[in-house]
């Protein structure tokens, strides 16, 4: 989403935004496999309400020696069977048992369903504090307890809030009061308004001794009966008493409404966690509005100890530039008629043993059971295919000996000279047998080629207009030959309607595939020195699917659908048959 700051928050200096986009149903959509399977995959149907939770702690446990604790929330649904799943999680919060959390949870309201949510608190170790939080293992963390609800308990509430006392099992005889978590519920509001602000500051007050303040803007909504809740935060200007921050994405479902008033607060980054306030001010986002145009400043004030007057101060806030606009969301897209296009890649190098073998990856058991690469292609390709209308999908193996005796690195599967095309995720698995009797394993593992050629293929419909995305799904188990290609081939391929994911299959060490998959942050760079437009990658290693950890189609629509959007807000194109905007 450009500069918009969202995304998984490890409790550094990292920018962190309220809402991550998630997809929100339209009951006048019209028919849709696509979005219809979307939601019946995670058990929703299409008359639902999506419900934000905002979450915040008082008076927890101090598991931490040295310093406080270091709390996040996680929460679960609990199902028919009595076992949890997992829904959601907030950021971390630095030393902090007060933590009021900035990162929503995002649940669907059914009326005619009893939904058990299940709140876990960790205290996050400090060696994970630059992790996205998404991939902390919870066992390695320490448990500060635990809370349940029914969500339509929280939803009948006047104020649609609840305020649960933790509670745990730290050995026998054990009793000790854990403090509380409330959970504060809102609905999803429709609309699809945005703003963007630049916002920037001058003469700051002086906080640190050695050096110069390192200021960042916390904003937050007020709601009734004074509660705030935190909405966007912006990155930490280091040594700066002037800061000019990227710019601001606001939803309105954070900022409520135009005239809704917002706390805007800078404060002085101080890694223990006790950020210092250098000074606030209260505006809507129709006042900021005005700012802007008006090309005023505010100044910030310092709220009075006693009950005087607040003190002025030097510092001031500016907004340089301020945009309202419509954004739509992944399913506007994808109802309208916007395709996502599969095609999958798969590894025949010979370090997956021979496929006559029980061993070997690539066994074809008579049993009938599947292995790692055919519940691969089964698992992601039964969602994808919702989304492709003809279903024709390019299927491509690399690293194989084929017929010729030359070894290929973007060969067909299915053998045909008039094309690389199968039907279905049915025409995936029998051009895959078929290729298994007829190419030789060999090498090395090279991406470059297949990832090319996916290009090409988003590169022509681009050329055509058409209003299709396409998806790479590569399967290996290899260490990669070709890292600087690679990286490249997808820097390159960061300006095209293409995402890749990658399944890791075997006990390979996958270290090279996380470089990949920029997650923490930091964009691939090619060889010349050009950064990637955006991140495109997302690796999912099968031996966490298979302990139960994650789902390959979860960690797909995950991130699919940012990429997706990515893509198409930059180069602002709409829906189809959507006016411009």
């Amino acid at each position: 989403m450009g500069n918009c700051l969202t995304g998984d928050v490890a409790g550094g200096k990292q920018a962190i935004g309220g809402v991550q986009q998630m997809p929100t149903s339209t009951n006048n959509a019209g028919q849709n496999d696509a979005v219809d399977f979307f939601f019946r995959s995670r058990g929703q149907y299409p008359l639902f309400s999506q419900i934000e939770l905002s979450l915040s702690a008082s008076n927890l446990i101090d598991r931490d020696i040295t310093s406080k604790s270091d709390p996040m929330a996680v929460m679960y649904l609990r199902k028919k069977d009595g076992n949890l799943e997992e829904v959601g999680r907030t950021e971390v919060i630095l030393n902090s048992l007060n933590p009021n959390w900035i990162e929503k949870i995002t649940v669907s309201f059914q009326f005619e369903t009893v939904q058990t949510l299940v709140f876990h608190v960790f205290d996050v170790d400090t060696r994970y504090h630059n992790v996205p939080v998404k991939t902390l293992k919870l066992k390695e963390q320490d448990y500060l307890g635990e809370a349940t609800c029914v969500l339509s308990e929280v939803m009948t509430k006047p104020n649609r809030s609840m305020t649960l006392n933790l509670h745990g099992n730290f050995g026998a005889g054990v009793s000790r009061k854990l403090g509380t978590l409330s959970v504060q519920a809102e609905e999803t509001i429709a609309s699809k308004t945005v703003v963007e602000m630049n916002l920037r500051s001058v003469n700051l007050d002086n906080k640190d001794l050695f050096s110069k303040s390192d200021p960042f803007l916390r904003i937050s909504r007020l709601v009734e009966n004074s509660i705030v809740v935190p909405v966007c935060r912006t990155e930490v200007v280091d040594n700066n008493l002037n800061p000019i921050w990227k710019p601001v994405c606001l939803t309105m479902q954070q900022f409520g409404s135009k005239d809704t008033p917002l706390l805007i607060e800078c404060l002085d980054f101080n890694t223990s966690g006790n950020h210092e306030l250098i000074g606030r001010t209260e505006k809507s986002v129709a006042e900021l509005e005005r700012l802007c145009q008006q090309r005023e400043a505010i100044n910030f004030v310092y709220p009075s100890t006693s009950h005087g007057r607040n003190k002025v101060l030097k510092g001031q806030l500016i907004v340089d530039r301020f945009v309202e606009k419509v954004q739509y969301s992944f399913l506007d897209y994808i109802s309208s008629g916007f395709e996502l296009n599969f095609m999958v890649a798969v590894d025949f190098t010979a370090s997956n043993g021979d496929p006559r073998t029980p061993s070997s990856l690539h066994y074809n058991d008579p049993s009938g059971r599947l292995n790692s690469y055919q519940k691969a292609i089964v698992e992601v390709g039964e969602v994808i295919q919702f989304y492709d209308s003809d279903r024709r999908f390019p299927a491509w193996g690399f690293g194989g000996r084929t017929a010729d005796g030359h070894v290929s690195h973007a060969f067909n599967l299915n053998e045909a000279l008039y094309g690389d095309e199968v039907v279905g995720v049915e025409g995936i698995m029998s051009a895959y047998s078929s290729a298994l009797a007829n190419v030789a394993l060999a090498g090395p593992t090279l991406f470059s080629h297949v990832v090319d050629k996916a290009a090409h293929t988003a590169s022509q419909s681009l050329s055509q207009n058409s209003p299709k995305y396409f998806v790479l799904l590569i399967i290996t188990d290899g260490v990669l030959t070709d890292m600087a290609g690679t990286i490249d081939a997808l820097v390159r391929a960061s300006d095209l309607p293409l995402s890749v994911l990658i399944v890791g299959v075997g006990n390979t060490d996958f270290t090279q595939m996380e470089i990949l998959d920029a997650d923490k942050g930091r964009r691939l760079e090619s060889s010349t020195g050009r950064v990637a437009t955006r991140d495109i990658v997302q690796f999912v290693p099968m031996k966490d699917v298979h302990s139960g950890q994650v789902s390959v189609v979860q960690a797909l629509l995950e991130e699919l659908p940012g990429q997706f959007l990515s893509y198409v807000r930059c180069r602002n194109i709409n829906p189809v048959g959507a006016p411009a905007i």
